[in-house]
């Protein structure tokens, strides 16, 4: 199945073809155990990492060469093990990899997809006391145990899409020693466009339960979650992860969103703490990082339902003209059915990095 197959299916242009491929290269189960995801949800520190070789890798390794890896971050609200499997209409990552491998546009990679899921439901992939230290981790955990486990080149990629997308590129910034390359489908960048319109809905919507914290508490113990919930639970993992506070009997988990609870008003201190996470503040400082990355690859749809393609524009301007080289393409699609769209990243970066 070609891209530009994908890319009328992503867009109902036709029945979506389902991939019946099976998987015949090397998919393995392990398990990475690190203090550094300690957090106050009491979330687990032993994840699950589902790793793949395809038939074509496996072949090089034996014979005695190594492989680049590729480590996917999930978008908000799956993990690397949803992308593992199977689903009706669509192509596994694992598919994914060993058809590109197979059709000559991509090289043999050792594929990562680890468990990154939170109690609040997803992860930006910066440390915070609330959901852990997720950039640490990354870097001093996860990659060492890789690097342990299989014969690796050296070379490292993060891929992701939405909050994935925004932690490869964050990512990049934050731990410039561990990541050679980075693609970034449709992340997190322009935080005014994209959160400053919705927090006032997030406000009433957790005023029902008394509070973030009263509304923390009854996520954790509701039987089923409505419509509304999925998108006020992420704000309030967003304010986990930029402006986690010091926790309280009132407050145990010290999230507080960055506005006056009873006027809605934004709160300039809280609010700075949030922009210094957004990558169009953190570029302007950390952009020699990213020039010395083999490939930067970024992508976003002209539609996205987030209004990310706003922010995208903006930091591909930062990165022109702070002489960054990158990738940046904007598509004519929305924030969803855009998996087509690692068929270009995986293909760009596992050649760069090999």
């Amino acid at each position: 199945m070609t891209a530009d197959n994908m890319r009328k299916d992503a867009f109902g242009q036709g029945m979506p073809k389902h991939a019946f491929s099976p998987v015949r290269g090397q998919l393995e189960r392990w398990v990475v155990d690190s203090p550094l995801l300690n957090n106050r949800l009491g979330d687990p520190t032993e994840r699950e990492i589902l790793t793949h070789i395809s038939p074509e890798g496996v072949e090089k390794m034996q014979n005695g060469g190594t492989l680049p890896v590729l480590i996917y971050l999930a978008p908000f609200t799956s993990s690397g093990h949803a992308r593992a499997g199977w689903k009706a209409f669509a192509e596994t990552l694992p598919q994914r990899h060993e058809r590109l491998v197979a059709s000559g546009e991509m090289s043999p990679v050792i594929l990562v997809m680890p468990d990154t899921f939170t109690s609040l439901g997803g992860n930006q992939f910066v440390d915070s006391p609330v959901l852990g230290n997720w950039s640490i981790w990354l870097a001093e955990a996860l990659k060492p145990a890789v690097e342990s486990r299989y014969a690796t080149n050296g070379n490292f990629g993060l891929v992701g899409k939405s909050s994935g997308g925004y932690g490869a590129l964050m990512n990049a910034m934050l731990q410039p020693h561990a990541w050679d390359a980075v693609a970034c489908h449709s992340g997190d960048v322009g935080f005014e466009t994209m959160f400053l319109p919705t927090f006032a809905e997030t406000l009433t919507h957790v005023r029902r339960y008394g509070g973030v914290a009263g509304y923390v508490e009854h996520i954790r113990n509701a039987a089923s979650l409505s419509g509304p919930d999925f998108h006020s639970l992420m704000i309030c993992a967003m304010a986990a992860s930029y402006d986690p506070r010091s926790p309280t009997q009132e407050n145990p988990l010290g999230i507080v969103l960055p506005l006056n609870e009873n006027t809605a008003v934004l709160e300039d201190d809280a609010w700075s703490q949030w922009m210094a996470f957004d990558p169009l503040t953190m570029v302007e400082s950390q952009y020699e990082a990213l020039q010395k990355l083999k490939c930067l690859f970024i992508d976003c749809g002209s539609r996205d339902q987030y209004h990310i393609q706003y922010g995208s524009r903006r930091i591909v301007e930062r990165l022109t003209a702070l002489h960054v080289p990158h990738i940046w393409e904007e598509f004519d699609g929305t924030h969803s059915g855009i998996d087509f769209r690692l068929d270009l990243s995986f293909a760009q970066l596992s050649n760069d990095l090999s």
